[in-house]
């Protein structure tokens, strides 16, 4: 599997990636990633300074993906975003490889990184413990993703 940062070419592959993985945990809805206006165009998004997007590609198809971006009013903690991956990617390893390249990115650019989540999705939210994030009781700021129910911090 190759991890790489997203290509133009990529968009429609990852926006089907984070659809199929929000329909199997039941988010497909409002407040999820799956009313994000910007899920089709992440190549664009991503490029701005202080933001990156990553691929895991197998045989050519993006099989996971993870973003770093700003905190809006919170200049030193970036977000994990749209860190997703399909059911033949996990348990391969390849979501540490991929969480340590976001977050050696990160300790770049900022202090903390923070991420939003569910709590049905039960094996991430043990990956991220297991990551040493945190868990928090309430979300950091109100964000278009007001159906997350578990949040959580790391010190980079």
């Amino acid at each position: 599997m190759l991890i790489r940062e997203i290509e133009e070419k990529d968009n429609k592959q990852v926006e089907n990636l984070i659809r199929t993985c929000l329909i199997e945990f039941g988010a497909n809805k409002p407040g999820t990633a799956w009313a994000d206006p910007n899920l089709g165009d992440f190549y664009h998004l991503y490029s701005a300074e202080g933001y990156k997007y990553w691929v895991v590609e197998h045989e050519g198809q993006i099989v996971a993906g993870c973003g770093i971006g700003p905190v809006h009013d919170f200049p030193d903690i970036c977000e994990l975003q749209k860190m997703y991956a399909l059911q033949e990617a996990r348990g391969t390893g390849t979501a540490s490889q991929l969480l340590k390249i976001a977050l050696d990115f990160a300790k770049d650019h900022y202090k903390q990184c923070y991420l939003e989540t569910l709590s049905n999705m039960i094996a991430a939210n043990k990956f991220y413990a297991k990551k040493g994030f945190k868990q928090l009781d309430k979300p950091l700021n109100a964000t278009e993703h007001f159906a997350c129910d578990a949040w959580y911090i790391i010190d980079l």
